[in-house]
């Protein structure tokens, strides 16, 4: 009863919400949040500098993320790049010191806080030929204004960034008088105007005074309260902002310390300065202003200007526009004659005449629909993560993050099981079931920001293994049982690979490498291929007729393993062949393939590892050695239990090695060879009680079908920049904002996946004539991407 009260259930849901409704729903949703944002930014400005400078929170106790935008974490190397040839000033008193002693640190961290605190203090890195200076200058007053005059004149060279601000003395030496303030705001009145002057060659912040932690002010400083401060900090933003007439101010107000003053200010030692994290923060985001610009870090998209359109990305713009408006004509024309087909009433019978049938789908209309799709499918790619319209914000890693909805979806995974359609080892229910709950666990490791734990960093690496585990079982098993070394079979299977990417590459202006995943299971299919295609094709039917062709496979096998071994250990021979072109173009990051070499070393083995499971499984089950009927466990009783037990404990083993790693470069060293450890500890645990081998998570296996699609889809529409952050569609409710995202991305994943689908069905035909027709307009067009390429990389330069 209860079964049959779920499958009800479950229909009645699927007849009022189906796939179709949800992606209508997506759609619509997408709509609305664009226009909100597009509504947003109108009202409250587009400069994520501003937000930068003003206003945020803090993830952790030490992590702050700006509003809407990404803040980069410089290294020294980054720091002194940005910093070339600049000369940096700050000017003020003993909090600007403090933060001048910060900014400095970015450069070199060795740099001691010592001397005379009541002097100037200057710092000079003769390598990248950067000055820092601090000038002491507690009060806004004659003093300050005359040091900062000097640089007004035409023949001084100026500083390309002048930090100041003061307060605190002048409420401590006047006691908090209210004359005081009045000389102050007749002070600051005065530079103002210098101020504005210099912000037109150099950039200029006003720091705002902090607020202090009054319980822990020591008497002669008890006259120095918030609410003194604050008055002061009013009278600043006040003149400073109203020192231009009818156009806005070009000094920056750097507001931003106060907010994290205020969740700092308790761990102060004197009550008056701030923790050393917290000019630390402060100091960052001053180089985050400063350097976004020049060094256009992909995590630091605070500051960042959108980048400019490509010719390749406006190409693609118009293929799609043009896809777009011939489809909507194709579809006006075809409408038209349906009404004119349309059955009429019979006036004497009163009947219907009988039905027109209509014709099938013609693959133009089908290949137009697929690009109007896509290209709006594209569109939302470059919105989320080109066009600044959406924001950003930086991943923060804590274990509930990651456990709580790892917990969640394997609840829901074990409340959606079904029976499946056969019993095999590894049947197509079960390795769709393996992808989806691989990948659903891939993604909350990505988007939790989980690889700074080192245990489930090495857990996620056994993952991606399984995945490259299946990709050689897969395809040895196919080549071996099918025989079918065709070229419609490698066009399809490269095709549905690499579809996506491709198109992203156009779009989003990435390199090919840059989704490594995707070159890494393309690599090996076509290592697959090789092996088992060259002389002697050896396939299951030969084998069967002699045993000798099974010694031979092992040979190719076995050479093949050679091959790898040398590889892996032979960094110049593998850099030499993917750096020829037109290998270089697709293979290369930053300049050079050892990424791609990193890559492919971290999982050499287990493809080969695959292959060898598949081969062995195949001819045990030949030989009818397994039992894999409905219900049986897959050898005898003795036996199945004591593989279990060993499947058990060797799956243990290796999450107890994993979770004691300490370094993570020397676990991915020996992760090549043990990682298979675990992938067979599981297929066996999955396989050889028969009740397990009979059922299967539907959830699970229906994000398994779209596997390819998420891990793609994730690093732009998902994730942000480029996987470095996370996409915010609704700012202030974390929450609902990764419900909404996550719904959006699943269906836009689920159509690509439709897509490309239809579309190989069209590019890539059975016949060979045609497909070696099409494969010629392919290479066309690749060529032509080449040139386009070299062209936009010479114009970079």
């Amino acid at each position: 009863m209860a079964a049959l009260a779920y499958n009800l259930g479950k229909r009645e849901i699927n007849h009022y919400f189906s796939v179709r409704s949800a992606k209508v729903l997506a759609l619509v949703a997408v709509l609305l949040l664009a226009v909100c944002h597009l509504a947003s930014r109108r009202y409250r400005g587009n400069d994520s500098c501003e937000y930068l400078l003003s206003s945020g929170r803090f993830l952790g106790e030490k992590v702050w993320q700006p509003h809407s935008c990404m803040m980069h974490k410089y290294k020294i190397s980054e720091a002194k790049n940005c910093l070339v040839d600049k000369h940096i000033a700050f000017i003020g008193d003993s909090r600007i010191r403090q933060l001048f002693y910060s900014f400095v640190k970015i450069i070199n961290p060795q740099f001691k806080e010592e001397g005379n605190k009541h002097e100037n203090i200057p710092f000079e890195d003769k390598t990248a030929s950067v000055k820092v200076d601090f000038l002491w200058h507690p009060e806004v007053n004659g003093s300050m204004k005359q040091c900062i005059k000097v640089w007004t004149e035409d023949s001084v060279a100026k500083p390309h960034v002048i930090v100041a601000g003061a307060a605190t003395w002048s409420i401590k030496i006047h006691n908090g008088s209210n004359e005081a303030l009045s000389q102050y705001k007749m002070n600051i009145t005065s530079i103002a105007p210098l101020l504005e002057k210099l912000a037109k060659t150099s950039d200029v912040y006003w720091v705002l005074q902090d607020p202090v932690y009054e319980d822990l002010l020591s008497e002669n400083r008890k006259m120095i309260t918030n609410e003194k401060i604050d008055a002061y900090n009013e009278a600043a933003v006040s003149i400073l902002n109203s020192s231009t007439r009818n156009s806005k101010s070009n000094v920056k107000v750097f507001s931003v310390s106060k907010l994290i003053a205020q969740e700092t200010i308790m761990e102060s030692l004197d009550g008056l300065h701030l923790p050393e994290s917290s000019r630390e923060t402060s100091a960052m985001i001053l180089m985050n202003v400063y350097c976004n610009k020049i060094l256009k870090p992909v995590d630091g998209s605070c500051c960042q200007p959108r980048p400019p359109l490509t010719l390749i990305q406006k190409l693609a713009a118009c293929f799609f526009t043009l896809s777009i408006i011939g489809y909507l004509i194709f579809y006006i024309i075809h409408r038209n004659a349906h009404r004119k087909n349309k059955p009429c009433t019979d006036l004497e019978s009163g009947e219907e005449k009988k039905n027109i049938i209509n014709p099938p789908v013609s693959p133009l209309e089908i290949l137009l629909q697929s690009f109007c799709k896509l290209g709006l499918i594209m569109a939302y790619f470059y919105m989320c993560d080109r066009a600044n319209l959406f924001m950003k914000e930086n991943k923060f890693y804590t274990h509930s993050t990651f456990f709580i909805p790892i917990i969640y979806i394997l609840v829901l995974g074990v409340f959606y099981n079904e029976n499946t359609k056969e019993t095999k080892v590894l049947n197509r229910e079960q390795t769709d079931e393996w992808k989806g709950w691989m990948q659903l666990v891939i993604l909350i490791y990505h988007i939790s920001g989980a690889s700074t734990f080192l245990p489930v960093y090495m857990h996620i690496r056994v993952l991606v293994a399984a995945y490259l585990f299946q990709t050689g079982y897969g395809h040895f098993s196919y080549f071996w049982i099918k025989g079918d070394f065709g070229i419609h079979r490698v066009c399809q299977v490269l095709f549905r690979l690499n579809f996506l990417v491709v198109v992203l590459c156009i779009v989003m202006d990435r390199p090919y490498q840059f989704y490594y995943f995707v070159p890494l299971v393309t690599v090996w299919f076509m290592v697959i291929y090789v092996t088992l295609a060259l002389w002697p094709q050896i396939i299951q039917k030969k084998a069967n007729g002699n045993c000798l062709w099974h010694f031979g496979l092992l040979l190719k096998l076995a050479f093949l393993l050679l091959c790898i071994c040398f590889l892996a250990y032979s960094q110049g021979a593998f850099e030499k062949i993917f750096s020829l072109w037109p290998l270089s173009k697709c293979f290369e990051l930053k300049g050079n393939v050892y990424e791609w070499w990193f890559r492919w070393r971290l999982d050499r083995y287990v493809v080969f590892h695959g292959m060898l499971f598949a081969f062995i499984y195949l001819a045990l089950q030949k030989r009818q050695i397994l039992s894999e009927g409905k219900g049986e466990p897959l050898f005898s009783s003795k036996i199945s239990n004591f593989l279990l037990f060993i499947s058990v404990v060797s799956f243990l083993t290796y999450s107890i090695w994993a979770s004691s790693c300490k370094n993570k470069s020397e676990c991915n060293e020996l992760h090549p060879s043990v990682s298979v450890v675990q992938i067979l500890a599981f297929i066996l645990i999955r396989n050889i009680p028969g009740y397990a081998r009979s059922v299967y998570s539907s959830f699970f296996a229906w994000f398994g079908k779209i596997s390819l699609e998420l891990f793609i889809c994730q690093y732009h529409i998902w994730l942000a920049a480029d996987t470095r952050g996370i996409l915010v569609l609704i700012p202030g409710n974390p929450m609902l904002n990764i419900i909404v995202s996550t719904f959006i991305f699943v269906c836009v994943a689920h159509e690509i996946s439709q897509i490309t689908n239809d579309l190989a069905q069209i590019i890539i035909p059975k016949d060979n004539s045609s497909l070696l027709k099409r494969l010629a307009c392919i290479a066309a067009f690749f060529c032509g991407l080449l040139i386009l390429s070299s062209i936009q990389d010479k114009s970079r330069h």
